[in-house]
């Protein structure tokens, strides 16, 4: 479990694929402190360490992805460089910042407007119509792993804003037109919608 509140900007270091892809991913995290089999959000996807270490200097741990997670999220955009936002497993007693996120991405959303606001960002995303039901107007979002308000919803669109705090401390500063970027409806809109599904 995730609250959206991003701790770190991780770097792809090495992509190796053997059967499922394992990705190496340099971060400011200090392997003594993880454990192996601990799970680290990475752009959102709850992946699980399989390895850790440092070496000159840099440290890092490693990550199996399987397939089917490669095909439900942006992980087949990742490259050796790319940047990603990452955040520890929530901890009994830890402040709940953003929202509770399961890590589990439900879909891509891709970038369809961005426009400076000010000091602020604004950006609209195409949602897959299958989730789009599911965002509401000051609802919440977790986009590539980062607890967001949503602004508004117009049919499969919807817009969030950015300010310059966020854009410094994720990797939402490097944001770009047709990006896709990782999606996790609200587990509270997930339930409701259940819900009503089992009344009906």
């Amino acid at each position: 479990m995730f609250t959206g509140i991003i701790s770190d900007i991780g770097r792809v270091a090495q992509l190796t694929q053997k059967g499922d892809l394992t990705a190496r991913i340099e971060t400011a995290y200090d392997p003594a402190g993880i454990d192996l089999g601990a799970s680290i959000a990475c752009n959102g996807v709850c992946l699980t360490v399989v390895d850790m270490g440092t070496t000159g200097g840099q440290h890092w741990f490693d990550m199996e992805i399987s397939a089917e997670t490669v095909s439900k999220t942006n992980v087949n955009g990742w490259g050796v460089g790319t940047r990603l936002n990452l955040e520890r497993a929530l901890r009994l007693g830890d402040e709940l910042g953003g929202h509770i996120v399961s890590g589990h991405v439900d879909g891509v959303a891709r970038v369809i407007d961005l426009r400076d606001e000010g000091d602020s960002t604004r950006l609209t995303f195409q949602a897959p119509e299958a989730l789009a039901r599911f965002i509401a107007p000051k609802g919440s979002v977790a986009l590539n792993g980062t607890s967001l308000t949503v602004n508004e919803v117009a049919g499969v669109t919807f817009g969030v804003n950015l300010i310059p705090h966020t854009k410094e401390v994720t990797i939402w500063g490097d944001i770009a037109l047709g990006d896709a970027v990782n999606l996790e409806i609200d587990t509270l809109a997930r339930y409701v919608a259940r819900l009503q599904e089992w009344q009906a």
